[in-house]
């Protein structure tokens, strides 16, 4: 752990007008820090004089403390390295010494927090391998090129984009997003109506805070994304599940259920968790909703770059001539999760209040990767990158589709094969139930026995709000090479034993 935190300076509180001496002050707040393991075995220590600098103190005393801290064990030097905390001390966890407090002292918390549902770290959220949900074939992407863009614009720093504040994001970038959208999606929008934002998650939370109130309903897929559920909820709106079906979100059962939601959350063009592309009469049909009941319509267009049997469908904002369609996106699956790029477009009255709520949030987005991906996507490398994916997925996803025909033939139900990263199973009756009466499991417990052996399984009634529920899975093929799908899905007919 010679690499942690070196020459990093731990707190060490000095009175000068102390009778006790400055190198006992000195010896004290280091040993107190290694004791507490604020300072870890190994790591290194300031030399003497930077220390004493910077505690603006003669050398002397600090002299005086780390050879008495070297006699006692406490420190070791190496010649021509430097001065570091003994390696052979026990690891001891940071503030280890600090009491726990009795479970029956109260530490009250808000009650907006309870509000969420609790963070469980679940092993297909987090698992990396077959079967992983949002996870791209990361070994396809063109990091030589990317890294080359971001060295340059590291080097190259320029003091508009290194000051700029700009809630919406870095202008050229807004444009480069705006140019694509307009092609690529059929979006009616200018730059100043695109706000960028980190991932699709914030862009829900931003949208749920300028529209809706407490209290408030708002229509939700059932079932649908679980994090969209858990938001609304921390925000006291009442989600209302609205079910699915072959053609989209059932807009009557909307209608009949709350028809004054102030917001229909959507997936139109790949609806997660089954894959349904709504039909064109149920767009309209929702619009129609939105536009007599003065209601908005919040369209989540994950992955619609990635579409195997037809052209890409148009977007349902492209569609409104209203304005009352917030459209969001994200880059998370042509690019990589953990970079944290999304956008809003906005209807241009909106722009204020949206921009409002995002400066009190945080502030700006970071804009080192907007200026990155601008030129990215100037240069085309963007749009080539999604062509070879769409390519690379498509024999992937064609892969699973015929290894599970031929492991479980009419055993499992497939959903959602004819777009973006993921395809959804569905179980027979007697396995996807939790009625031990019957012999079924649940898709939950399947899904925890399979992490086990490495295969990452989400279970699809955990997008479910209300019950009954399907039992059964998504699956992610992104990341999985085609000469192994074969192998994975045999495996997981092993665990499944169907």
């Amino acid at each position: 752990m010679s690499d942690v935190s070196a020459g990093l300076l731990p707190v060490i509180p000095l009175d000068r007008d102390a009778a006790t001496p400055l190198h006992r002050q000195v010896y004290a707040g280091f040993r107190d820090a290694i004791l507490r393991g604020d300072l870890a075995a190994g790591q290194q220590v300031p030399s003497s004089r930077a220390l004493a600098s910077e505690l603006e103190i003669s050398r002397f005393p600090v002299l005086d403390a780390y050879a008495q801290l070297l006699a006692e064990g406490y420190f070791q030097s190496r010649v021509g390295s430097g001065t570091y905390v003994s390696a052979s001390l026990p690891h001891r966890p940071g503030h280890a010494r600090h009491p726990t407090p009795a479970p029956d002292v109260a530490r009250q918390t808000s009650q907006r927090s309870m509000l969420y549902p609790a963070y469980d770290r679940l092993p297909w959220r987090h698992g990396w391998g077959a079967f992983g949900v949002h996870q791209p074939a990361l070994d396809q992407f063109p990091f030589d090129i990317w890294s080359k863009l971001v060295t340059r614009h590291s080097r190259s720093l320029r003091i508009h984009t290194a000051h700029n504040l700009h809630p919406l994001g870095l202008e050229i970038f807004r444009d480069a997003v705006c140019s694509y959208l307009r092609t690529a999606r059929s979006v009616r929008c200018d730059p100043g109506q695109i706000m960028i934002v980190s991932g699709s998650q914030q862009a829900l939370d931003i949208t749920a805070r300028v529209l809706l109130d407490p209290s408030d309903e708002a229509w939700i897929e059932e079932p649908c994304y679980p994090l969209v559920r858990s938001l609304l909820l921390g925000s006291g709106v009442r989600p209302v599940p609205v079910p699915v079906d072959d053609e989209g979100l059932d807009v009557d059962a909307g209608i009949r259920l709350a028809p004054n939601a102030r917001v229909a959350f959507v997936t139109p063009s790949h609806h997660y968790a089954l894959g349904v592309t709504m039909s064109a009469s149920r767009r309209f049909q929702l619009l129609e909703w939105s536009r007599q009941s003065s209601s908005w319509i919040v369209e989540d267009d994950y992955d619609s770059e990635y579409r195997f049997e037809s052209m890409p469908i148009p977007s349902l904002q492209g569609l409104d001539p209203c304005d009352r369609v917030i459209y969001i996106g994200t880059f998370s699956k042509v690019l990589r999760p953990s970079m944290r790029l999304g956008y809003i477009v906005i209807p241009a009255d909106l722009v204020d209040r949206f921009a409002a709520v995002r400066f009190a949030m945080d502030i700006f987005p970071s804009y080192l990767f907007q200026e990155v991906l601008t030129d990215f996507m100037r240069a085309g490398h963007f749009v080539r990158h999604i062509r070879r994916m769409r390519s690379l997925y498509k024999a992937r996803r064609t892969a699973l589709v015929d290894a599970l025909h031929s492991e479980f033939g009419d055993r499992l139900e497939i959903h959602g094969s004819e777009a973006g990263m993921h395809l959804t199973v569905t179980l027979p009756e007697n396995i996807g139930s939790t009625d031990s009466a019957r012999g079924g499991v649940s898709d939950v417990a399947i899904a925890m026995r399979a992490a086990k052996e490495k295969l990452w399984l989400w279970p699809l009634s955990t997008c479910y709000s209300t019950t009954p529920v399907r039992h059964g899975f998504i699956l992610g093929f992104g990341n999985t090479p085609e000469d192994q799908m074969a192998a994975a899905v045999h495996h997981l007919g092993q665990v499944l034993q169907l």
